[in-house]
């Protein structure tokens, strides 16, 4: 006897909706990608690489990682880089790291003169501003 076929599963919604702009920027979001975070204009800088910056632009304001970024109050996104694979982003991190703090001040000055908080591309809420 043969078995009635059964619907292992039902196509996404996402691939139902046909929203090629939003299937763009989802996988915009999970390139791989070096980032600049600084504390307030000219203050206190981190250097980071990751897969996907939206959850670790959240964990960062959240505080949920424990370290350098929560002890000094480093959370505002001012700077960050795309690449095609995780490899070059991290040889990217690596080297960035070394620079000494003008060049990385350059650097983001180029791309963000006004230091704007690019956080706030991806959805999130302005940060407060610090008083010191």
């Amino acid at each position: 006897m043969r078995h009635p076929k059964r619907q292992i599963g039902r196509a996404s919604s996402f691939s139902q909706r046909r929203d090629p702009g939003k299937l763009r920027r989802m996988q915009r979001e999970f390139l791989p990608t070096v980032y600049l975070l600084a504390s307030r204009r000219n203050g206190t800088l981190y250097a980071g690489v990751t897969s996907d910056i939206v959850r670790r632009i959240h964990q960062h304001r959240e505080g949920a990682m424990p370290g350098f970024t929560r002890e000094y109050g480093v959370r505002m996104l001012v700077w960050l880089e795309r690449h095609e694979s995780m490899e070059q982003a991290i040889l990217r991190e690596k080297r960035i790291k070394k620079w000494n703090r003008a060049w990385k001040l350059a650097l983001i000055e180029k791309a963000n003169p006004d230091w704007r908080d690019l956080a706030e591309d991806f959805g999130f809420s302005p940060l407060a501003l610090d008083s010191r």
